[in-house]
């Protein structure tokens, strides 16, 4: 029996690899980084993918893709990123080149600068918002879903 477990071991350990590969690769929305709950981050963060904050950080966020800030996480940062969505506390500048999306209960404390922006009822916004295309300095802002069908 334990020729057996052995080579259990030897396919099961390939195999869990494999699938983490190939469930990133077929499921682009999820997130590829957490700074969970009781968590404290100080500094630059860089990233590809998406990044999830539940936790407390504190600096300058950038990316090209997608950040969320969850429920119960303080952000005091100048973030530039894609896409930004907030469901917990900001205090800083928030720039995205596509989108930012305020879900209750967030609190924003600064500037949103981007082509697209939602808000949902419930959320605290105080500061100024700008709203341009951000990617190539004029044009019309993208069409609610996306870039458009081709």
């Amino acid at each position: 029996m334990a020729l057996l477990g052995k080579k259990e071991e030897k396919t099961n350990v390939p195999l869990l690899g494999r699938r983490e590969d190939e469930s990133v690769a077929t499921r682009p929305g999820e997130v590829h980084t957490l700074l969970g709950k009781g968590s404290e981050f100080e500094g630059k963060l860089t990233f590809e993918g998406q990044v999830r904050i539940d936790g407390k950080f504190s600096g300058q966020i950038v990316t090209k893709d997608v950040l969320v800030i969850g429920d119960g996480a303080r952000v005091q940062a100048e973030i530039s990123a894609g896409t930004v969505i907030i469901n917990g506390t900001v205090e800083g500048n928030v720039r995205a080149a596509q989108l930012i999306e305020l879900h209750a209960p967030a609190r924003v404390k600064g500037s949103l600068e981007s082509p697209a922006l939602t808000m949902d009822r419930g959320v605290v916004f105080e500061g100024t918002t700008k709203m341009e295309n951000l990617n190539k300095g004029g044009g019309t802002p993208p069409p609610p879903g996306g870039e458009g069908k081709k």
